[in-house]
């Protein structure tokens, strides 16, 4: 686990921890590494589970899915980014959602039982985790809100407006790349690729903005 401390460093629930408290930590929560190619699998809905996953290397989507295959992304994880910890902080509970990797990825799993009750060595940054994680959780919130706020918009327009105006307020830019390809943005405002295409190009006719790949330069005018 050594070789992963600078991404754990980094890492929101390991806020304020020494490197040698991180190793602790990682025993008392009984962390394991596992590894997935892109497009595997980590979690399926209609599991439960009693981990939460840490991203170590690459990406993964959280994401819904029906049987007929139209997929919903929910958020993108990165290096650093948790997953998973809501369903695993309630034991039996069944998730509504997959976890499937963007890429080749690395991810370290943590045992949120062991979090949540009275650690048997008695450490003293066992309070401390609890604190982090409720910072986590409260940032997953956020981030669905923000999702709601683009999805809930009437017409496909209005959702990429709403998408790009929010990434350009984030990355304090009006030039600025999103984390997704044309058919993830799709999936993530839940709108159809070709109608969201047409709406970008008649945007990019309008002059309102410029776009090539997932770059995109928005113009306040």
């Amino acid at each position: 686990m050594k070789q992963f401390l600078p991404v754990l460093r980094r890492c929101a629930f390991f806020s304020g921890m020494e490197e040698h408290e991180i190793l602790a930590v990682l025993r008392c929560v009984n962390a394991y590494e596992v590894k997935k190619q892109k497009g595997e699998y980590i979690f399926r809905a209609g599991d439960s589970t009693d981990v939460m996953g840490l991203v170590l290397s690459g990406t993964v989507f959280i994401i819904q899915e029906d049987i007929w295959g139209h997929r919903n992304i929910l958020s993108k994880c990165h290096t650093g980014d948790f997953f998973g910890e809501p369903y695993a902080a309630k034991p039996g509970s069944l998730l509504n959602i997959s976890v499937t990797a963007n890429e080749d990825c690395e991810v370290l799993m943590l045992n949120v039982k062991r979090l949540l009750s009275s650690c048997s060595s008695a450490c003293d940054h066992h309070q401390r985790l609890i604190r982090n994680l409720v910072s986590v959780l409260a940032n997953k919130v956020l981030i669905l809100n923000e999702k709601i706020t683009h999805i809930s918009k009437r017409t496909t327009r209005e959702k990429i407006l709403s998408y790009l105006s929010q990434e350009a307020q984030r990355q304090g830019s009006l030039s600025f790349d999103i984390p997704y390809d044309r058919q993830q943005m799709a999936d993530y405002l839940c709108a159809e690729r070709a109608a969201m295409s047409v709406e970008l190009s008649k945007l990019q006719k309008e002059g309102k903005l410029k776009t090539n790949r997932n770059h995109f330069e928005l113009t306040a005018e």
